[in-house]
């Protein structure tokens, strides 16, 4: 009778993985593997020459621009809305008009109505 590879295969790793670790690791050494390859990845990610690259935090405050809600959004009142509210790009929502929903902190929205009115000021 001939046994075929694939069964014998199991068996043979089986085998090898009972003997390969004769020493099992205690319950306090395995927790301090752990912490210790925890401590390595936190070391690793916090690289300094990463945070001196990291952008600013956003800086955009609608509060500043309020008074503009009702005046005509010409392009010289919006870009003056954005660098009152401290934004780093402007966008005007027109009624309708399809948006993106993502969030950015650093941009100020100007919702504006049919007469090219602002309607509403807000970071995001």
């Amino acid at each position: 009778m001939r046994v075929r590879p694939l069964f014998v295969l199991p068996l043979v790793l089986l085998g090898l993985a009972a003997c390969a670790n004769n020493g099992t690791l205690s319950e306090e050494e395995e927790q301090e593997q752990a912490l210790l390859a925890a401590r390595r990845a936190l070391e690793s990610a916090a690289d300094p020459g990463e945070a001196a690259t990291a952008p600013p935090p956003a800086s955009c405050d609608a509060t500043a621009v309020q008074g503009l809600v009702g005046e005509d959004a010409s392009e010289a009142v919006v870009e003056q809305a954005r660098t009152d509210a401290g934004a780093d790009s402007v966008r005007t929502l027109r009624p309708g008009q399809a948006v993106t929903l993502e969030f950015n902190g650093a941009r100020l929205n100007v919702e504006l109505d049919d007469g090219n009115r602002i309607v509403s000021l807000r970071c995001g």
